[in-house]
Protein backbone atom coordinates (compact mmCIF):
# COMPACT_ATOMS: atom_id res chain seq x y z
CA UNK A 1 0.00 0.00 0.00
CA UNK A 2 1.55 3.57 -0.87
CA UNK A 3 -0.68 5.50 1.29
CA UNK A 4 0.65 5.72 5.17
CA UNK A 5 -3.10 4.79 6.27
CA UNK A 6 -4.01 1.21 6.80
CA UNK A 7 -6.34 -1.26 5.16
CA UNK A 8 -9.27 -1.66 7.60
CA UNK A 9 -10.27 -5.49 7.81
CA UNK A 10 -13.86 -4.59 8.13
CA UNK A 11 -14.58 -2.35 5.18
CA UNK A 12 -12.62 -5.33 3.36
CA UNK A 13 -14.53 -8.37 4.28
CA UNK A 14 -17.91 -6.21 4.14
CA UNK A 15 -16.53 -5.41 -0.07
CA UNK A 16 -16.02 -8.68 -0.62
CA UNK A 17 -19.23 -9.97 0.94
CA UNK A 18 -21.09 -7.85 -0.69
CA UNK A 19 -23.75 -8.99 -3.56
CA UNK A 20 -24.10 -5.47 -5.11
CA UNK A 21 -27.64 -5.72 -6.18
CA UNK A 22 -26.61 -8.71 -8.39
CA UNK A 23 -27.90 -12.20 -8.25
CA UNK A 24 -24.90 -14.33 -9.67
CA UNK A 25 -21.55 -11.83 -8.01
CA UNK A 26 -21.30 -13.83 -5.09
CA UNK A 27 -20.67 -17.08 -4.40
CA UNK A 28 -19.33 -19.48 -1.51
CA UNK A 29 -18.47 -16.93 1.57
CA UNK A 30 -15.91 -19.05 4.19
CA UNK A 31 -15.33 -18.24 8.00
CA UNK A 32 -12.06 -20.25 8.84
CA UNK A 33 -10.50 -20.27 12.47
CA UNK A 34 -13.28 -18.07 13.60
CA UNK A 35 -15.38 -18.88 17.03
CA UNK A 36 -18.18 -17.38 15.40
CA UNK A 37 -20.41 -18.42 13.09
CA UNK A 38 -22.02 -14.97 11.32
CA UNK A 39 -19.68 -12.48 9.05
CA UNK A 40 -20.90 -9.26 11.37
CA UNK A 41 -19.06 -11.83 14.46
CA UNK A 42 -16.33 -12.81 12.56
CA UNK A 43 -15.59 -9.19 11.78
CA UNK A 44 -15.91 -7.99 15.63
CA UNK A 45 -13.56 -11.11 16.72
CA UNK A 46 -10.82 -10.40 13.95
CA UNK A 47 -10.74 -6.91 15.13
CA UNK A 48 -10.63 -7.76 18.45
CA UNK A 49 -7.64 -10.25 17.65
CA UNK A 50 -5.90 -7.24 15.91
CA UNK A 51 -6.65 -4.69 18.68
CA UNK A 52 -4.37 -6.73 21.13
CA UNK A 53 -1.34 -6.37 19.19
CA UNK A 54 -0.04 -2.63 19.92
CA UNK A 55 3.38 -2.94 18.50
CA UNK A 56 2.76 -3.93 15.22
CA UNK A 57 3.40 -0.85 12.98
CA UNK A 58 2.22 -2.16 9.82
CA UNK A 59 -0.45 -3.29 7.76
CA UNK A 60 -2.46 -6.11 10.12
CA UNK A 61 -4.67 -7.33 6.97
CA UNK A 62 -3.80 -9.13 3.98
CA UNK A 63 -5.74 -9.17 1.18
CA UNK A 64 -5.12 -11.94 -1.55
CA UNK A 65 -7.06 -12.68 -5.14
CA UNK A 66 -6.87 -15.83 -6.68
CA UNK A 67 -7.69 -15.78 -10.01
CA UNK A 68 -8.50 -18.75 -12.64
CA UNK A 69 -8.28 -18.37 -16.30
CA UNK A 70 -11.55 -17.52 -18.58
CA UNK A 71 -13.98 -20.40 -18.82
CA UNK A 72 -12.77 -22.50 -15.86
CA UNK A 73 -15.28 -22.94 -13.07
CA UNK A 74 -13.65 -25.51 -10.33
CA UNK A 75 -16.13 -26.98 -7.90
CA UNK A 76 -17.14 -25.30 -4.61
CA UNK A 77 -14.40 -27.99 -3.18
CA UNK A 78 -11.83 -27.68 -5.14
CA UNK A 79 -12.01 -23.60 -4.17
CA UNK A 80 -12.34 -24.30 -0.79
CA UNK A 81 -9.12 -26.85 -0.98
CA UNK A 82 -7.18 -24.43 -3.10
CA UNK A 83 -7.81 -21.36 -0.27
CA UNK A 84 -6.64 -23.67 2.19
CA UNK A 85 -3.64 -24.88 0.79
CA UNK A 86 -2.81 -21.27 -0.26
CA UNK A 87 -2.92 -19.62 3.25
CA UNK A 88 -0.74 -22.73 4.55
CA UNK A 89 1.58 -21.90 1.82
CA UNK A 90 2.12 -18.29 2.65
CA UNK A 91 2.06 -19.19 6.41
CA UNK A 92 -1.60 -18.65 7.21
CA UNK A 93 -3.08 -21.32 7.59
CA UNK A 94 -4.24 -21.03 11.16
CA UNK A 95 -4.84 -17.29 10.85
CA UNK A 96 -8.14 -16.01 10.91
CA UNK A 97 -9.37 -15.39 7.46
CA UNK A 98 -12.74 -14.68 5.47
CA UNK A 99 -13.11 -15.96 1.69
CA UNK A 100 -15.65 -15.16 -0.76
CA UNK A 101 -16.04 -16.88 -4.31
CA UNK A 102 -16.79 -13.88 -7.26
CA UNK A 103 -18.61 -14.74 -10.40
CA UNK A 104 -19.30 -11.13 -11.63
CA UNK A 105 -16.04 -10.94 -13.93
CA UNK A 106 -15.11 -12.88 -16.69
CA UNK A 107 -12.14 -14.81 -14.46
CA UNK A 108 -13.94 -16.47 -11.46
CA UNK A 109 -11.97 -15.46 -8.48
CA UNK A 110 -11.79 -15.32 -4.78
CA UNK A 111 -10.90 -12.90 -2.30
CA UNK A 112 -9.06 -14.03 1.08
CA UNK A 113 -9.17 -11.47 3.54
CA UNK A 114 -6.67 -12.42 6.15
CA UNK A 115 -5.60 -11.28 9.86
CA UNK A 116 -1.98 -11.31 9.73
CA UNK A 117 -2.04 -11.42 13.27
CA UNK A 118 -2.33 -14.76 15.09
CA UNK A 119 -5.23 -15.48 16.71
CA UNK A 120 -3.28 -17.46 19.62
CA UNK A 121 0.12 -16.00 20.07
CA UNK A 122 -0.80 -12.46 18.90
CA UNK A 123 1.89 -11.80 17.04
CA UNK A 124 2.44 -10.31 13.27
CA UNK A 125 3.32 -13.07 10.25
CA UNK A 126 4.75 -10.95 7.18
CA UNK A 127 5.55 -13.94 4.02
CA UNK A 128 9.09 -13.26 3.14
CA UNK A 129 8.94 -12.70 -0.41
CA UNK A 130 4.94 -13.95 -1.05
CA UNK A 131 5.45 -13.63 -5.30
CA UNK A 132 7.95 -16.52 -5.38
CA UNK A 133 6.14 -18.56 -3.01
CA UNK A 134 2.99 -18.16 -4.67
CA UNK A 135 3.84 -18.55 -8.06
CA UNK A 136 5.45 -22.33 -6.50
CA UNK A 137 2.72 -22.76 -5.02
CA UNK A 138 0.31 -22.22 -8.41
CA UNK A 139 2.26 -24.25 -10.45
CA UNK A 140 1.93 -27.12 -7.86
CA UNK A 141 -1.71 -26.43 -7.49
CA UNK A 142 -2.54 -26.58 -11.60
CA UNK A 143 -0.56 -29.78 -11.89
CA UNK A 144 -2.74 -31.40 -8.88
CA UNK A 145 -6.31 -29.90 -10.32
CA UNK A 146 -5.83 -29.84 -13.63
CA UNK A 147 -6.20 -26.73 -14.50
CA UNK A 148 -4.61 -24.18 -16.99
CA UNK A 149 -1.16 -23.51 -17.13
CA UNK A 150 -0.16 -19.88 -16.55
CA UNK A 151 2.80 -17.86 -16.15
CA UNK A 152 3.40 -16.49 -12.95
CA UNK A 153 7.03 -14.98 -13.47
CA UNK A 154 6.33 -11.56 -14.95
CA UNK A 155 8.15 -10.51 -17.77
CA UNK A 156 8.59 -7.01 -17.29
CA UNK A 157 8.69 -5.36 -13.68
CA UNK A 158 8.74 -1.88 -12.13
CA UNK A 159 6.99 0.82 -14.76
CA UNK A 160 7.02 -1.18 -17.92
CA UNK A 161 4.58 -3.51 -15.94
CA UNK A 162 2.42 -0.72 -14.37
CA UNK A 163 1.95 1.07 -17.86
CA UNK A 164 1.09 -2.36 -18.95
CA UNK A 165 -1.90 -2.78 -16.43
CA UNK A 166 -3.10 0.58 -17.27
CA UNK A 167 -3.34 0.04 -21.02
CA UNK A 168 -5.21 -3.50 -19.82
CA UNK A 169 -7.43 -2.11 -17.19
CA UNK A 170 -7.90 1.58 -18.00
CA UNK A 171 -8.26 0.82 -21.80
CA UNK A 172 -5.71 4.06 -22.30
CA UNK A 173 -2.57 4.53 -23.60
CA UNK A 174 0.66 4.59 -22.28
CA UNK A 175 3.47 6.71 -23.02
CA UNK A 176 5.79 3.54 -22.57
CA UNK A 177 3.21 1.66 -24.96
CA UNK A 178 3.10 4.23 -27.79
CA UNK A 179 6.82 5.01 -27.74
CA UNK A 180 7.17 1.11 -28.35
CA UNK A 181 4.35 1.07 -30.90
CA UNK A 182 5.74 4.12 -32.84
CA UNK A 183 9.36 5.21 -32.80
CA UNK A 184 11.36 3.02 -30.52
CA UNK A 185 12.82 1.56 -33.83
CA UNK A 186 14.08 5.13 -34.86
CA UNK A 187 15.08 5.85 -31.25
CA UNK A 188 17.49 2.45 -31.60
CA UNK A 189 18.54 3.70 -34.87
CA UNK A 190 20.19 7.09 -34.36
CA UNK A 191 23.81 7.02 -34.42
CA UNK A 192 24.78 10.11 -32.47
CA UNK A 193 23.34 11.98 -29.97
CA UNK A 194 22.58 15.18 -32.17
CA UNK A 195 20.44 12.23 -34.40
CA UNK A 196 19.24 10.73 -31.18
CA UNK A 197 17.49 14.74 -29.55
CA UNK A 198 15.97 14.90 -33.31
CA UNK A 199 14.11 12.25 -33.23
CA UNK A 200 12.74 12.96 -29.86
CA UNK A 201 11.65 16.32 -31.06
CA UNK A 202 10.05 14.92 -34.56
CA UNK A 203 7.77 12.60 -32.18
CA UNK A 204 7.18 15.51 -28.77
CA UNK A 205 9.65 13.94 -26.37
CA UNK A 206 12.50 15.30 -24.99
CA UNK A 207 15.31 13.21 -23.81
CA UNK A 208 17.56 14.97 -20.65
CA UNK A 209 19.30 13.58 -17.66
CA UNK A 210 18.34 12.52 -14.13
CA UNK A 211 19.98 11.24 -11.06
CA UNK A 212 22.50 8.80 -12.54
CA UNK A 213 20.51 7.79 -15.64
CA UNK A 214 18.40 9.50 -18.22
CA UNK A 215 14.16 9.87 -18.84
CA UNK A 216 12.25 10.72 -21.34
CA UNK A 217 9.37 13.50 -21.29
CA UNK A 218 6.59 13.69 -23.51
CA UNK A 219 4.82 17.43 -24.28
CA UNK A 220 1.97 16.42 -21.11
CA UNK A 221 4.93 15.92 -18.19
CA UNK A 222 4.80 12.26 -18.84
CA UNK A 223 8.09 10.87 -18.05
CA UNK A 224 9.36 7.48 -18.29
CA UNK A 225 12.92 5.60 -17.87
CA UNK A 226 14.73 5.50 -21.20
CA UNK A 227 16.00 2.13 -19.15
CA UNK A 228 12.32 1.32 -18.81
CA UNK A 229 11.59 1.11 -22.90
CA UNK A 230 14.78 -1.67 -23.54
CA UNK A 231 18.01 -1.84 -21.62
CA UNK A 232 20.03 -0.60 -24.50
CA UNK A 233 18.39 2.52 -24.11
CA UNK A 234 19.70 3.05 -20.70
CA UNK A 235 22.16 5.83 -20.09
CA UNK A 236 25.67 3.36 -19.65
CA UNK A 237 24.42 1.38 -22.97
CA UNK A 238 24.21 4.72 -25.21
CA UNK A 239 27.48 6.21 -23.93
CA UNK A 240 29.47 3.23 -24.70
CA UNK A 241 27.67 2.96 -28.27
CA UNK A 242 27.71 7.37 -28.72
CA UNK A 243 29.96 8.68 -26.20
CA UNK A 244 29.66 10.74 -23.71
CA UNK A 245 26.11 12.41 -23.10
CA UNK A 246 25.40 16.04 -24.99
CA UNK A 247 22.36 16.94 -23.57
CA UNK A 248 20.09 18.72 -26.38
CA UNK A 249 20.13 21.79 -27.36
CA UNK A 250 17.58 24.68 -26.53
CA UNK A 251 13.90 23.90 -28.02
CA UNK A 252 12.88 26.07 -30.96
CA UNK A 253 9.63 25.81 -33.17
CA UNK A 254 10.30 22.72 -34.82
CA UNK A 255 7.23 20.47 -37.12
CA UNK A 256 6.30 17.65 -35.24
CA UNK A 257 5.26 14.52 -36.99
CA UNK A 258 3.66 12.50 -34.32
CA UNK A 259 2.97 13.18 -30.39
CA UNK A 260 1.76 11.31 -27.42
CA UNK A 261 -1.80 11.89 -26.50
CA UNK A 262 -3.38 9.91 -23.45
CA UNK A 263 -6.04 8.82 -25.57
CA UNK A 264 -7.66 4.99 -25.84
CA UNK A 265 -5.98 2.06 -26.77
CA UNK A 266 -6.83 1.64 -30.54
CA UNK A 267 -9.22 -0.96 -30.80
CA UNK A 268 -10.41 -2.39 -33.84
CA UNK A 269 -13.65 -0.13 -34.15
CA UNK A 270 -13.36 3.35 -34.31
CA UNK A 271 -14.38 5.40 -31.02
CA UNK A 272 -13.30 8.96 -31.99
CA UNK A 273 -16.91 10.39 -31.38
CA UNK A 274 -17.44 7.84 -28.05
CA UNK A 275 -14.14 9.30 -26.39
CA UNK A 276 -14.74 13.21 -27.78
CA UNK A 277 -18.48 12.20 -26.05
CA UNK A 278 -16.32 11.09 -23.03
CA UNK A 279 -14.25 13.59 -22.80
CA UNK A 280 -17.19 16.25 -22.67
CA UNK A 281 -18.54 14.66 -19.80
CA UNK A 282 -15.27 14.38 -17.84
CA UNK A 283 -15.16 18.10 -18.14
CA UNK A 284 -18.79 19.15 -17.05
CA UNK A 285 -17.96 16.43 -14.04
CA UNK A 286 -14.92 18.32 -12.87
CA UNK A 287 -16.82 21.30 -13.33
CA UNK A 288 -19.66 20.52 -11.22
CA UNK A 289 -17.57 19.05 -8.97
CA UNK A 290 -15.55 22.31 -8.39
CA UNK A 291 -18.53 24.32 -7.96
CA UNK A 292 -19.91 22.12 -5.74
CA UNK A 293 -16.78 22.02 -3.86
CA UNK A 294 -16.73 25.51 -3.43
CA UNK A 295 -19.89 25.69 -2.60
CA UNK A 296 -19.60 23.97 0.18
CA UNK A 297 -16.03 25.99 1.27
CA UNK A 298 -18.40 29.36 1.27
CA UNK A 299 -20.89 27.42 3.35
CA UNK A 300 -17.81 26.44 6.11
CA UNK A 301 -16.33 30.11 5.82
CA UNK A 302 -19.73 31.01 6.76
CA UNK A 303 -20.49 28.93 9.21
CA UNK A 304 -17.00 29.79 11.01
CA UNK A 305 -17.93 33.78 10.45
CA UNK A 306 -21.13 33.20 12.43
CA UNK A 307 -19.33 31.19 15.26
CA UNK A 308 -16.47 33.42 15.73
CA UNK A 309 -19.73 36.15 15.75
CA UNK A 310 -21.33 34.60 18.53
CA UNK A 311 -18.51 33.85 20.54
CA UNK A 312 -17.66 37.57 20.66
CA UNK A 313 -21.36 38.11 21.86
CA UNK A 314 -20.28 36.12 24.60
CA UNK A 315 -17.05 37.39 25.62
CA UNK A 316 -19.28 40.79 25.45
CA UNK A 317 -21.87 39.76 27.59
CA UNK A 318 -19.22 38.30 29.95
CA UNK A 319 -17.72 41.50 30.70
CA UNK A 320 -20.59 43.31 31.91
CA UNK A 321 -20.83 40.71 34.53
CA UNK A 322 -18.60 40.61 38.26
CA UNK A 323 -16.37 39.09 39.77
CA UNK A 324 -13.07 38.04 38.32
CA UNK A 325 -13.30 34.45 38.74
CA UNK A 326 -16.86 34.37 37.30
CA UNK A 327 -15.56 36.05 34.22
CA UNK A 328 -12.48 33.56 33.89
CA UNK A 329 -15.32 30.66 34.23
CA UNK A 330 -17.59 31.87 31.37
CA UNK A 331 -14.45 32.82 29.13
CA UNK A 332 -13.29 29.29 29.89
CA UNK A 333 -17.12 28.25 28.83
CA UNK A 334 -17.28 30.46 25.30
CA UNK A 335 -13.69 29.49 24.28
CA UNK A 336 -14.44 25.70 24.50
CA UNK A 337 -18.22 26.51 23.06
CA UNK A 338 -16.52 27.78 19.78
CA UNK A 339 -13.66 24.91 19.80
CA UNK A 340 -16.66 22.68 19.83
CA UNK A 341 -18.33 24.56 17.18
CA UNK A 342 -15.58 24.96 14.17
CA UNK A 343 -14.28 21.64 15.03
CA UNK A 344 -17.93 20.43 14.41
CA UNK A 345 -17.96 22.38 11.36
CA UNK A 346 -15.35 21.24 10.13
CA UNK A 347 -16.11 17.75 10.17
CA UNK A 348 -18.98 18.53 8.02
CA UNK A 349 -17.67 20.04 5.49
CA UNK A 350 -14.94 17.16 5.39
CA UNK A 351 -18.07 14.81 4.60
CA UNK A 352 -19.23 17.13 2.19
CA UNK A 353 -16.24 17.06 0.39
CA UNK A 354 -15.95 13.38 0.77
CA UNK A 355 -19.66 12.94 -0.66
CA UNK A 356 -19.29 15.05 -3.89
CA UNK A 357 -15.66 13.52 -4.65
CA UNK A 358 -17.92 10.52 -4.60
CA UNK A 359 -20.98 11.95 -6.08
CA UNK A 360 -18.59 13.58 -8.94
CA UNK A 361 -15.93 11.04 -9.15
CA UNK A 362 -14.38 10.47 -12.43
CA UNK A 363 -14.11 7.35 -14.24
CA UNK A 364 -11.33 5.53 -16.60
CA UNK A 365 -12.62 5.38 -20.36
CA UNK A 366 -13.08 1.31 -19.66
CA UNK A 367 -15.34 2.01 -16.77
CA UNK A 368 -16.65 4.99 -18.68
CA UNK A 369 -17.75 2.30 -21.38
CA UNK A 370 -18.80 -0.08 -19.12
CA UNK A 371 -21.54 2.13 -17.35
CA UNK A 372 -22.98 3.35 -21.33
CA UNK A 373 -23.66 -0.03 -22.34
CA UNK A 374 -25.05 -1.41 -18.79
CA UNK A 375 -27.81 1.86 -19.89
CA UNK A 376 -28.08 0.20 -23.43
CA UNK A 377 -25.14 2.12 -25.54
CA UNK A 378 -24.61 -0.59 -28.35
CA UNK A 379 -21.40 1.13 -29.43
CA UNK A 380 -19.78 1.04 -26.16
CA UNK A 381 -20.65 -2.41 -26.08
CA UNK A 382 -19.25 -2.86 -29.67
CA UNK A 383 -15.81 -0.95 -27.92
CA UNK A 384 -15.92 -2.97 -25.11
CA UNK A 385 -15.49 -6.53 -27.30
CA UNK A 386 -13.24 -5.14 -29.50
CA UNK A 387 -10.70 -4.33 -26.77
CA UNK A 388 -7.21 -6.87 -26.52
CA UNK A 389 -8.42 -7.69 -23.37
CA UNK A 390 -11.39 -9.50 -24.68
CA UNK A 391 -10.49 -12.81 -25.81
CA UNK A 392 -13.88 -14.52 -26.11
CA UNK A 393 -15.42 -16.95 -24.17
CA UNK A 394 -14.00 -20.55 -23.45
CA UNK A 395 -15.35 -23.94 -21.94
CA UNK A 396 -18.64 -25.28 -21.93
CA UNK A 397 -19.93 -22.61 -24.73
CA UNK A 398 -23.18 -23.11 -26.94
CA UNK A 399 -22.91 -20.98 -30.51
CA UNK A 400 -25.41 -20.12 -33.20
CA UNK A 401 -25.51 -19.41 -36.69
CA UNK A 402 -28.58 -18.94 -39.24
CA UNK A 403 -31.21 -16.78 -38.64
CA UNK A 404 -31.99 -14.93 -35.74
CA UNK A 405 -35.58 -14.80 -34.21
CA UNK A 406 -35.65 -12.13 -32.18
CA UNK A 407 -37.51 -12.37 -28.94
CA UNK A 408 -37.61 -11.03 -24.72
CA UNK A 409 -34.10 -10.81 -23.83
CA UNK A 410 -33.66 -12.10 -20.17
CA UNK A 411 -33.03 -9.86 -16.79
CA UNK A 412 -29.23 -8.10 -17.09
CA UNK A 413 -27.41 -8.90 -13.81
CA UNK A 414 -24.12 -7.05 -14.73
CA UNK A 415 -21.59 -6.28 -17.95
CA UNK A 416 -17.65 -6.92 -17.77
CA UNK A 417 -15.23 -4.72 -18.45
CA UNK A 418 -14.71 -7.01 -21.98
CA UNK A 419 -18.30 -6.88 -23.21
CA UNK A 420 -19.48 -9.84 -21.38
CA UNK A 421 -23.37 -9.74 -20.92
CA UNK A 422 -24.07 -11.68 -17.56
CA UNK A 423 -28.06 -12.93 -17.70
CA UNK A 424 -30.15 -14.07 -15.08
CA UNK A 425 -31.61 -17.44 -16.17
CA UNK A 426 -33.46 -18.94 -13.37
CA UNK A 427 -31.10 -19.93 -10.63
CA UNK A 428 -28.19 -20.36 -13.47
CA UNK A 429 -26.18 -17.27 -14.96
CA UNK A 430 -26.03 -17.26 -19.10
CA UNK A 431 -22.52 -15.13 -20.35
CA UNK A 432 -22.92 -13.81 -23.75
CA UNK A 433 -19.68 -12.03 -25.56
CA UNK A 434 -21.19 -11.66 -28.61
CA UNK A 435 -20.31 -14.44 -30.85
CA UNK A 436 -21.11 -17.39 -28.10
CA UNK A 437 -22.70 -18.29 -24.88
CA UNK A 438 -21.86 -19.68 -21.79
CA UNK A 439 -23.52 -21.58 -19.07
CA UNK A 440 -22.42 -21.86 -15.32
CA UNK A 441 -20.94 -25.01 -13.38
CA UNK A 442 -24.39 -25.03 -11.57
CA UNK A 443 -26.71 -24.43 -14.38
CA UNK A 444 -30.25 -26.59 -14.54
CA UNK A 445 -32.29 -28.27 -16.75
CA UNK A 446 -34.15 -24.73 -17.13
CA UNK A 447 -30.76 -22.61 -17.50
CA UNK A 448 -29.99 -24.94 -20.38
CA UNK A 449 -32.80 -24.48 -21.87
CA UNK A 450 -32.87 -20.58 -21.73
CA UNK A 451 -29.46 -20.70 -23.41
CA UNK A 452 -30.39 -22.30 -26.06
CA UNK A 453 -33.34 -20.45 -26.66
CA UNK A 454 -30.98 -17.48 -26.38
CA UNK A 455 -29.04 -18.61 -28.56
CA UNK A 456 -31.97 -19.38 -31.39
CA UNK A 457 -33.02 -15.52 -30.48
CA UNK A 458 -29.76 -13.64 -31.14
CA UNK A 459 -27.54 -16.06 -33.25
CA UNK A 460 -29.32 -18.74 -35.09
CA UNK A 461 -31.06 -22.32 -35.39
CA UNK A 462 -27.62 -23.99 -36.22
CA UNK A 463 -26.28 -24.92 -32.80
CA UNK A 464 -22.57 -25.35 -31.87
CA UNK A 465 -21.78 -26.65 -28.73
CA UNK A 466 -18.19 -26.73 -27.27
CA UNK A 467 -16.94 -28.17 -23.88
CA UNK A 468 -17.13 -31.16 -21.91
CA UNK A 469 -18.81 -34.53 -22.77
CA UNK A 470 -20.84 -34.10 -20.02
CA UNK A 471 -22.16 -30.91 -20.75
CA UNK A 472 -22.66 -31.85 -24.61
CA UNK A 473 -25.03 -35.06 -23.43
CA UNK A 474 -26.68 -32.52 -21.26
CA UNK A 475 -27.88 -30.34 -24.00
CA UNK A 476 -28.59 -32.75 -26.14
CA UNK A 477 -30.94 -34.14 -23.51
CA UNK A 478 -32.46 -30.56 -22.34
CA UNK A 479 -33.32 -29.94 -26.52
CA UNK A 480 -34.75 -33.37 -26.96
CA UNK A 481 -37.23 -33.14 -23.74
CA UNK A 482 -37.69 -29.31 -24.94
CA UNK A 483 -38.71 -29.98 -28.64
CA UNK A 484 -36.69 -27.24 -29.84
CA UNK A 485 -36.14 -26.28 -33.46
CA UNK A 486 -32.67 -26.72 -33.49
CA UNK A 487 -30.00 -28.64 -35.81
CA UNK A 488 -26.58 -29.16 -34.39
CA UNK A 489 -23.39 -28.95 -36.73
CA UNK A 490 -21.44 -31.76 -35.22
CA UNK A 491 -23.38 -34.70 -37.24
CA UNK A 492 -22.64 -37.15 -34.07
CA UNK A 493 -24.65 -35.02 -31.52
CA UNK A 494 -27.66 -34.18 -33.93
CA UNK A 495 -27.95 -37.96 -34.73
CA UNK A 496 -28.24 -38.31 -30.49
CA UNK A 497 -31.17 -35.84 -30.45
CA UNK A 498 -32.78 -37.13 -33.30
CA UNK A 499 -32.65 -40.47 -31.66
CA UNK A 500 -33.74 -39.34 -28.11
CA UNK A 501 -36.68 -37.77 -30.18
CA UNK A 502 -37.61 -41.01 -31.97
CA UNK A 503 -37.44 -42.62 -28.42
CA UNK A 504 -39.57 -40.22 -26.89
CA UNK A 505 -42.06 -40.49 -29.94
CA UNK A 506 -42.66 -44.16 -29.88
CA UNK A 507 -42.63 -44.23 -26.17
CA UNK A 508 -45.94 -41.84 -26.21
CA UNK A 509 -47.48 -43.81 -29.49
CA UNK A 510 -46.87 -47.36 -27.63
CA UNK A 511 -49.87 -49.53 -26.78
CA UNK A 512 -50.47 -50.10 -23.13
CA UNK A 513 -50.37 -53.81 -22.81
CA UNK A 514 -53.81 -55.08 -21.33
CA UNK A 515 -53.82 -57.56 -18.66
CA UNK A 516 -55.49 -61.24 -19.34
CA UNK A 517 -58.81 -61.43 -18.62
CA UNK A 518 -59.12 -57.66 -17.87
CA UNK A 519 -61.09 -55.87 -20.50
CA UNK A 520 -59.86 -52.90 -22.66
CA UNK A 521 -61.24 -49.45 -22.14
CA UNK A 522 -64.88 -48.86 -23.23
CA UNK A 523 -65.92 -52.35 -23.00
CA UNK A 524 -68.90 -53.88 -20.36
CA UNK A 525 -66.38 -55.91 -18.00
CA UNK A 526 -68.08 -59.55 -17.02
CA UNK A 527 -70.96 -59.83 -14.87
CA UNK A 528 -69.12 -61.76 -12.15
CA UNK A 529 -66.66 -58.78 -11.83
CA UNK A 530 -68.95 -55.96 -12.46
CA UNK A 531 -69.39 -55.71 -8.64
CA UNK A 532 -65.71 -56.30 -6.86
CA UNK A 533 -65.25 -55.38 -3.94
CA UNK A 534 -62.38 -53.43 -4.74
CA UNK A 535 -65.59 -51.21 -6.00
CA UNK A 536 -66.99 -50.27 -3.57
CA UNK A 537 -64.97 -47.24 -2.55
CA UNK A 538 -64.17 -45.89 -5.42
CA UNK A 539 -65.57 -42.44 -6.69
CA UNK A 540 -68.43 -43.99 -8.60
CA UNK A 541 -69.87 -47.48 -7.76
CA UNK A 542 -73.17 -49.01 -9.21
CA UNK A 543 -75.16 -50.57 -7.24
CA UNK A 544 -75.84 -54.28 -6.89
CA UNK A 545 -79.45 -53.32 -8.53
CA UNK A 546 -77.90 -51.17 -11.06
CA UNK A 547 -78.92 -48.02 -8.90
CA UNK A 548 -76.28 -45.91 -9.83
CA UNK A 549 -74.72 -44.26 -6.12
CA UNK A 550 -72.04 -42.27 -4.82
CA UNK A 551 -69.44 -43.15 -2.59
CA UNK A 552 -68.11 -41.65 -0.58
CA UNK A 553 -71.94 -40.32 -0.61
CA UNK A 554 -72.54 -36.58 -1.66
CA UNK A 555 -75.05 -35.20 0.78
CA UNK A 556 -76.42 -32.14 1.79
CA UNK A 557 -78.32 -32.91 5.12
CA UNK A 558 -78.08 -36.30 7.50
CA UNK A 559 -81.45 -37.15 6.00
CA UNK A 560 -80.73 -37.64 2.65
CA UNK A 561 -77.05 -39.64 3.45
CA UNK A 562 -76.71 -42.90 1.27
CA UNK A 563 -75.19 -45.39 2.84
CA UNK A 564 -73.56 -48.75 2.22
CA UNK A 565 -74.63 -51.00 5.24
CA UNK A 566 -72.56 -54.14 6.41
CA UNK A 567 -75.46 -56.38 5.45
CA UNK A 568 -75.46 -55.07 1.82
CA UNK A 569 -71.32 -55.47 2.01
CA UNK A 570 -71.85 -59.28 3.00
CA UNK A 571 -74.68 -59.73 0.14
CA UNK A 572 -72.13 -58.44 -2.76
CA UNK A 573 -70.21 -60.64 -1.01
CA UNK A 574 -72.12 -63.84 -1.38
CA UNK A 575 -73.28 -62.60 -4.99
CA UNK A 576 -69.53 -62.85 -6.11
CA UNK A 577 -68.62 -66.36 -4.10
CA UNK A 578 -71.27 -67.88 -6.03
CA UNK A 579 -71.46 -66.07 -9.75
CA UNK A 580 -67.79 -67.57 -9.24
CA UNK A 581 -68.88 -70.97 -8.75
CA UNK A 582 -71.20 -70.86 -11.47
CA UNK A 583 -68.21 -69.52 -13.74
CA UNK A 584 -66.22 -72.70 -12.56
CA UNK A 585 -68.83 -75.36 -12.94
CA UNK A 586 -69.35 -73.55 -16.44
CA UNK A 587 -66.07 -73.86 -17.71
CA UNK A 588 -65.43 -77.43 -16.37
CA UNK A 589 -68.39 -78.18 -18.66
CA UNK A 590 -67.00 -76.89 -21.48
CA UNK A 591 -63.78 -78.72 -20.70
CA UNK A 592 -65.73 -82.10 -20.67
Amino acid sequence: MRSLGKSDFAGLANYISDAQSKDHRLGQVLLTNCSAATLPAAIEEVLATQHINTRAKSDKTYHLIVSFRAGEQPSADTLKAIEERISAGLGYGEHQRISAVHHDTDNLHVHIAINKIHPTRHTVHEPYYPHRTLAELCEVLERDYNLARDNHIPNQRGAAARAADMERHAGVESLVGWIKRECLEEIRGATSWAELHQVMRDNGLELRARGNGLVIEAGDGTTVKASTLARDLSKSALEARLGGFEAAPERREAQVKRSYRKDPVRLRIDTTELYARYKDEQKILTAARAEALAKAKRQKDRAIENAKKKAAAKRTAIKLTDGRLTKKLLYAQARASLVADLDAIRKQHDQERAKHYQGFQRQPWADWLKHQATQGNAKALAALRARDAAQGLKGNTIEGQGQPRPGDAPAIDNITKKGTIIYRAGRSAVRDDGDRLQVSREADCDGMRAALRMAIEKYGERITVSGSPEFKAQIIRVAADAQLQITFTDPGLERRRRALIQQADQASTRPVAIRSGVPPVGREPPPHRRHGLRTLGQLDVLGIEGVETKWPPQTTTPKQTVAVSEQERRRAKLQLEMEAKRAKHRDRGKSR
